[in-house]
């Protein structure tokens, strides 16, 4: 079986709802065991801020609950269903996602190129089993490159600066968005993703200030 169709199997299996089975879905992942365990042990996951995991788009959870619960009690990360450490859901999380919603499937980022050529890096470059850094890991990097590049709008949200920033002004682009987690503190990253026309975001994003893409 495909590194691809093991994912997708297990992501079946954890749909299901009950501890077992997303235990049973990570375990059958020893690369996802795997990077969290790294992740928690080297405090990647500090470096993200909180997200819901009830999809603004579609009011449904993109994870089931028995699996929100099982990825943070192995990540070492105290949460309550559906709020949590955005870096954990939408990076490992959305990798055992089959809800569908209006952009297709949550795991697309990851497992297809769009996202890994609109960053400027190769087309596998998201893969979340391939050897080296973990997938956090790439994430975190990619996200802090698009936060460097001059295409970005940042607005002020209850007090909270909300930043996003996209790899081209106009066009396709990769985005990255980022929240302070309270006042006065620096905004922490909450996604990252492909969309299809850049200017058009930045547009909407500066004129209806709220907090999107399921930050908290």
């Amino acid at each position: 079986m495909s590194q691809l169709a093991a994912l997708m199997h297990a992501a079946d299996h954890a749909a299901t709802n009950t501890r077992a089975a997303a235990q049973r879905a990570i375990h059958a992942l020893p690369w996802l065991d795997a990077s969290i365990r790294a992740d928690r042990e080297a405090g990647r996951f500090a470096a993200w801020g909180r997200s819901t995991a009830v999809d603004e788009n579609t009011g449904t959870g993109v994870i089931a609950p028995a699996v929100f619960d099982e990825l943070h009690r192995r990540a070492d990360l105290p949460a309550t269903w559906p709020v949590g450490n955005a870096g954990l859901l939408h990076c490992y999380g959305y990798l055992l996602s089959r809800e569908p919603t209006p952009y297709g499937l949550k795991s697309d980022r990851w497992l297809t190129p769009t996202l890994a050529v609109a960053c400027g890096l190769p087309e596998d470059a998201f893969l979340p089993w391939i050897p080296g850094p973990t997938l956090l890991d790439r994430a975190t990097a990619a996200a802090a490159a698009l936060s460097a590049r001059p295409h970005a709008s940042t607005v002020i949200v209850d007090g909270r600066e909300s930043r996003v920033s996209l790899g081209a002004s106009e066009g396709p682009a990769a985005l990255a968005y980022a929240v302070a987690p309270s006042p006065r503190l620096p905004p922490l990253p909450v996604t990252l993703f492909p969309v299809t026309d850049a200017a058009a975001v930045l547009t909407e994003f500066a004129t209806l200030p709220r907090l999107r893409w399921n930050a908290v």
